[in-house]
């Protein structure tokens, strides 16, 4: 521990920060990454457990957030806001979600191209099953299409995924 707070001094005084691990330390997942909301109402906490005050409560299943942090239980994420703290791990969910950013986007039946098979306003949440570098397989009311990855929260510039 010791060690850890002389490097972390040392590179403060010498103007660089500490890299940001690429993996969380408690499951070995990509850090950050996104996941879901599981549950329909979650607290968000101070710190990592229920002895920690609770400063904002999500209360949308399925909502995208990005997981910053990892310990033991306890998963520290933030919203398309940047608002956030401490959720226990249990009501986070690895189905990936979105926020439709643009506006009446156009969801299309292949990927930059294809017949309109809807026009989505921003802030929908959307199901993401698939991504390409550029573009996004959603599903959304029944609905299954494209959209460019750009035009959602919750997905990586140039992340694949299936």
């Amino acid at each position: 521990m010791r060690a850890r707070i002389i490097a972390l001094v040392l590179a403060l005084v010498a103007g660089t920060a500490p890299a940001e691990p690429a993996e969380g330390p408690v499951t070995g997942l990509p850090m950050p990454r996104f996941v879901s909301l599981k549950a329909g109402e979650a607290n968000a906490r101070r710190g990592p457990s229920t002895a920690h005050a609770v400063d904002w409560v999500f209360r949308r299943a399925g909502m995208p957030l990005e997981v910053v942090a990892e310990y033991e239980h306890w998963r520290r994420v933030r919203d398309i806001d940047g608002v956030g703290g401490w959720v226990h791990y249990a009501l986070l969910s690895g189905v990936r979600t979105a926020i439709v950013l643009d506006d009446l986007a156009a969801m299309r039946t292949h990927p930059g191209g294809g017949r309109e098979v809807a026009r989505l306003e921003a802030g929908v949440v959307v199901r993401v099953p698939e991504c390409a570098p550029v573009h996004c397989r959603v599903r959304v009311a029944g609905q299954t299409g494209w959209l460019p990855a750009g035009a959602l929260w919750g997905v990586r510039p140039g992340e694949t995924f299936d």
